[in-house]
């Protein structure tokens, strides 16, 4: 049986796409925080400061673009 991810209501928090208030619900998984609209479906993603770290240690610059 899966586990369900804990939704977590911001209160006071008002949606930047549909200024709904009272509408955002916080869930984290696998170290990542997501914020979910339930109202109109807008998402927000923040990695913790420790797991961005770490992604961007090793990732690699193929080239720059510059127009």
């Amino acid at each position: 049986m899966s586990n369900p991810l804990k939704k977590r209501f911001i209160a006071g928090a008002v949606c930047p796409k549909c200024k709904a208030m009272d509408t955002l619900a916080l869930t984290k998984e696998n170290n990542v925080e997501k914020v979910t609209c339930v109202s109109c479906g807008e998402q927000m993603v923040q990695t913790e400061a420790q797991v961005e770290k770490v992604i961007r240690a090793n990732e690699q610059v193929i080239g720059v673009f510059k127009p």
